[in-house]
């Protein structure tokens, strides 16, 4: 199972269309279990092989249980573009000097063109409000990773437990089996997607 929402910003044109999370997810989403099953399991089996680099990016990191294994797994600079306000100051006071908190919009980015060596989102895909949003988040992944930089991360598989946990929330999900394509038509290279029980992964390299 992996439930939680990491997306993007308040002037973001399907962040005006955004739902709230309902009381549930917002409470899996900040608890110890959802903290230990992302440490213990979905970030190394996601992150398996990936060699984040000097500057990476976490697009969506929510309440933060990813950007804590992150911190301390990224060898160099960590950034994180974070859609609320709200969790972007919580993640600044946590985090201080640490890790670069930028509220802003996965499908603009506010950053320079070849800025980072890896680009990762995790368990939040299914929360951008269409394929065709999806599909520009995927564009700005590309454009501001370096030639060479890695795209990975992980989302759930549509399910009917998956959908429960998302009632009343924003709840598009990824097909894997449409996203090689999607990730070509972005211009990443190499794209690889892996299936397990309800959650897939995928990595993609930027030429």
């Amino acid at each position: 199972m992996s439930p939680c929402r990491v997306v993007v910003t308040a002037a973001a044109p399907y962040a005006r269309r955004m739902t709230s999370m309902n009381r549930y997810h917002q409470w899996l989403c900040n608890s110890r279990m959802w903290a230990r099953a992302v440490e213990k399991d979905l970030l190394p089996w996601a992150l398996e092989d990936v060699q984040l680099g000097a500057d990476t990016l976490e697009i969506g990191p929510g309440y933060g249980a990813t950007t804590r294994v992150l911190a301390r797994r990224a060898g160099g600079r960590l950034s994180v573009l974070e859609v609320d306000g709200g969790a972007a100051e919580r993640l600044r006071a946590e985090y201080g000097d640490r890790v670069d908190v930028v509220h802003g919009d996965g499908c603009a980015m506010p950053f320079p063109e070849g800025r980072f060596d890896a680009v990762l989102c995790f368990t939040m895909l299914h929360h951008v409000p269409s394929p065709r949003q999806q599909d520009q988040l995927f564009a700005e992944a590309f454009r501001v990773l370096r030639p060479g930089g890695v795209f990975a991360g992980c989302d759930g598989r549509a399910s009917r437990g998956f959908r429960l946990i998302h009632l009343w929330d924003t709840y598009v999900p990824v097909p894997p089996r449409t996203l090689p394509d999607r990730l070509r038509a972005a211009g990443f290279s190499t794209p690889d997607i892996s299936l397990r029980n309800d959650n897939f992964r995928f990595r993609a390299v930027r030429p």
